[in-house]
């Protein structure tokens, strides 16, 4: 919940109270601290969720359920509703209709206050000399992906994404330039973004993982920052009461056509080089696994990436049109990927699912692979078992992150145990890899398919490398003298 409040979603966690007729007596009861106060559950939750509702009586039981539901919708955050155990399937006036739709009322954009963010914006954009633009995470939340697209068509000015805005904005684009993630960028992306002389962000989010521990160089009177429902102009005037799309959409009839930052990245780009073929039976790399990852991707598939090295080789996959991804990036919770691979296929039942997972994290949240089974997903895991937390290697090394190594397909084919459609295979070679996709995509089409990549401890990508000491920096900087 804690991380779907960090990444603006709208998530109901329903749970089951105390008996009504427990509340407000001396008892003690059982899922409790054993204190006869039953209001600690609701405030572990008051900070991870916009709005909670406690039902322990059906005279306003439809209020509240109607109000968390609605504030959910509108904040794009998670809600909390406990209802007494006894309640439900009690029949109650206000419940004897069918559920009317709901019907909330629409934020909208002060007028005044969007012609003079405008006004301000096109003049700071229209002299500037090779402008560029980025999309940040909140895109999403703002719903204003559409509008982001139609700003970049109308300007022709380069266009890149942070790291978690990676598939928000289509990358078949014809001036999209990347990933701009500070000093692991996409190659050539930081250079054309950090040497513009005016720069839209739309929906950043700048933390110390996507400063790549604060080592951006940006300057603030470069920067438009535009957030849902807010303008930031080159560290000067704020504009608060206008809604992202609305702002997007207005400025591209104002802005004139510039297509210099492109033109500069075309003539500096060289194109990336392949990585060097596997010799027979050489144990498998990583950077060849991803080579042939990429070529699994199309628009009826989706990528989930694990929190890990996972970030980073997931992050150069090119995606085509069509193509999901997702990975968590603000809260970063190690095992993340392997409910949120249940819950994307599920609700995503016309793509096809393909995971990244670390051994380390796929240990934290394992059993999510029963329920995957039980609904009949089709989902492709590749489990790269490289023996610890790697991520973790490269910030703080110790011997913690060395972990217990599982039969990972042994205890994939237990919880099968002979139900549902489940296939399992190890990989060490790149022989071993051709063949095992082959199945997944083939004859095993229709199945779980779980790989187990098996590769060296210390083969990381560069990215992580790089990023990993920055942060390390970051993280270890002394306090500051009294």
């Amino acid at each position: 919940i804690a991380g779907a409040y960090s990444e603006n979603l709208p998530v109901i966690c329903i749970v089951g109270g105390p008996n009504s007729n427990d509340y407000g007596t001396n008892r003690i009861l059982h899922h409790t601290i054993g204190l006869p106060d039953f209001s600690q559950e609701l405030r572990c939750f008051q900070t991870v969720t916009c709005f909670q509702a406690v039902v322990n009586n059906l005279e306003d039981a439809h209020e509240l359920i109607d109000t968390a539901i609605s504030t959910a919708l509108k904040e794009s955050k998670p809600v909390y509703i406990s209802i007494s155990c006894n309640l439900p399937g009690i029949p109650h006036p206000t419940f004897s209709r069918e559920p009317v739709k709901f019907s909330l009322s629409p934020r909208l954009t002060n007028q005044m206050g969007l012609e003079a963010a405008v006004e301000a914006a096109a003049e700071f954009l229209n002299k500037a000399v090779k402008p560029v633009m980025v999309a940040g995470p909140k895109l999403r939340v703002a719903k204003a992906g559409d509008a982001f697209v139609e700003l970049a068509e109308a300007c022709g000015y380069a266009m890149a994404v942070m790291p978690s805005a990676k598939g928000l904005v289509p990358e078949h684009y014809p001036r999209f330039i990347g990933t701009y993630w500070g000093a692991i960028s996409t190659a050539f992306c930081a250079e054309i973004v950090e040497s513009a002389d005016a720069y839209l962000f739309a929906g950043p989010i700048f933390n110390d993982y996507s400063s790549v521990g604060y080592s951006l160089l940006l300057k603030k009177e470069k920067a438009i920052i535009v957030q849902p429902d807010r303008v930031v102009i080159a560290n000067g005037p704020a504009f608060g009461c206008i809604l992202m799309r609305d702002f997007l959409k207005a400025l591209a009839k104002r802005l004139k056509c510039n297509t210099t930052a492109y033109e500069n990245y075309h003539r500096i780009y060289v194109p990336e080089g392949c990585p060097p073929k596997c010799q027979p039976n050489e144990p498998l790399r990583v950077n060849v696994l991803f080579q042939y990852i990429q070529r699994m991707l199309s628009g009826d598939t989706a990528v989930i990436a694990e929190t890990g090295d996972s970030w980073f080789n997931c992050q150069k996959l090119k995606l085509p049109k069509g193509c999901g991804y997702e990975f968590q990036m603000q809260y970063g919770s190690i095992g993340w990927s392997v409910g949120a691979t249940l819950g994307y296929a599920q609700a995503a039942k016309d793509k096809r699912v393909i995971a990244c997972i670390g051994d380390g994290s796929f240990q934290v949240t394992a059993q999510e692979i029963s329920t995957m089974l039980r609904c009949g997903q089709r989902t492709i895991i590749f489990l790269i078992n490289n023996g610890g937390y790697t991520i973790e290697v490269e910030i703080h090394d110790g011997p913690y992150n060395v972990i217990k190594n599982w039969n990972y397909t042994g205890l994939v084919d237990a919880i099968h145990n002979g139900e549902g459609k489940c296939w399992t295979t190890k990989v060490c070679t790149e022989e071993d890899l051709v063949e095992a996709i082959e199945t997944a995509t083939g004859a095993k089409k229709d199945c779980l398919c779980f790989i187990e990549v098996i590769v060296h401890k210390d083969d990381t990508s560069k990215e992580l490398l790089e990023w990993g000491s920055r942060v390390s920096a970051a993280n270890s900087r002394p306090p500051n003298p009294q």
